[in-house]
């Protein structure tokens, strides 16, 4: 297949690498000339991965209509606040058959929107799907064993996917549940942050058990009051993606919970990171619309008033930790059993 990886990030540069060993002809696309050049020229991205020899067939473009000449497939892997303004420069030159799928793992603030929404928005006709799971770049690079989760209505789509990246270290699994695989994503930054921060603080196993384990159920509320089926949290999306996240040093999210745990401000933390953290911007959108919503998210709320109310560290602390037990029941299932992850 020809395929077009928009963003050449963490993610997104191992994505290519992939696409690329697996025959497939792979343009990577960046706004940054010298990435580009240097893609091209020494088949580096220094940035993300210095030691990674990127495949000979990967060409880098700074032009969008490049990258997408010809494409089949696209996988975005921007960051969330930049989603809609590319797929609005993608809607007039993307190849109609092309199946686009999103790697991103955000909301959008205005309309509280998942990705695979911004890009409908924008590309309508085009079929759309999700990539999502406990899949740490930097493992992927050094070809640990990983599984992920393609999700989509569209069964060319999930076909195309698996053709593109599936290797004998990725497995991809296959999910038409939309809402709960892309939510899952989204949310477990946002409790990625809490558990770094807990860790910071130097609190037991069992805590640290309780605080992800609660994360899961407030996760599976909030997907069953958009339409998603709770249960899907407890594949790789969901208790997959949330564990990783909230233990992995290599977690963005999770080494800015612990940096404020160590007493450093929210500024001088992402200083420090160099890189995107989506759960501080995630944090802020759920919060209010969940609040709006009536759902309850206690761990959120507390995490909120920590990042941005100003609030000690180590008593909203506490209040988190306590808020996860505050009820005895995990969620009601569609079905109104109720189940007890």
């Amino acid at each position: 297949m020809q395929i077009a990886i928009l963003g050449a990030g963490s993610f997104g540069t191992v994505l290519a690498d992939q696409a690329a060993t697996n025959g497939h002809q792979v343009h990577l696309w960046t706004r940054d000339a010298e990435v580009a050049s240097a893609i091209n020229r020494d088949r580096v991205n220094a940035k993300y991965h210095p030691t990674l020899k990127l495949h000979a067939s990967i060409h880098a473009y700074t032009e969008l209509a490049e990258a997408v000449a010809d494409a089949e497939l696209v996988l975005l892997s921007v960051p969330s606040k930049v989603m809609g303004e590319v797929c609005q420069q993608l809607a007039p030159i993307v190849p109609a058959n092309a199946s686009l799928v999103s790697t991103t793992k955000g909301i959008e603030r205005d309309g509280f929107l998942l990705m695979s929404q911004v890009i409908h928005r924008n590309l309508p006709a085009h079929a759309i799907g999700v990539l999502s799971g406990p899949n740490i770049a930097k493992e992927l690079a050094e070809r640990h064993l990983t599984a992920s989760v393609i999700a989509s209505a569209n069964p060319l789509v999930r076909e195309r996917t698996r053709q593109a990246l599936a290797t004998k270290y990725f497995r991809l699994y296959s999910s038409n549940d939309l809402i709960s695989v892309e939510l899952g994503g989204a949310l477990k930054n946002i409790y990625a942050i809490a558990a770094g921060l807990a860790d910071g603080l130097g609190v037991g196993d069992n805590t640290k058990a309780l605080l992800i384990t609660r994360a899961l159920a407030e996760m599976s509320r909030l997907s069953a009051h958009m339409g998603g089926n709770p249960l899907t949290f407890l594949g790789l999306a969901g208790v997959g993606d949330l564990y990783v996240t909230s233990v992995s040093p290599h977690s963005r999210n999770f080494r800015i919970g612990r940096a404020l745990a160590d007493g450093q401000s929210l500024e001088t933390a992402e200083a420090a990171l160099g890189q995107v953290a989506e759960g501080i911007n995630t944090l802020s959108l759920v919060h209010a619309q969940t609040a709006s919503w009536g759902v309850a998210m206690p761990i959120l709320d507390a995490l909120h008033q920590v990042i941005f109310g100003g609030k000690p560290v180590r008593q909203m602390a506490l209040q988190m930790m306590q808020a996860a037990h505050t009820s005895d029941v995990e969620f009601l299932m569609p079905t109104g059993s109720v189940s007890a992850l």
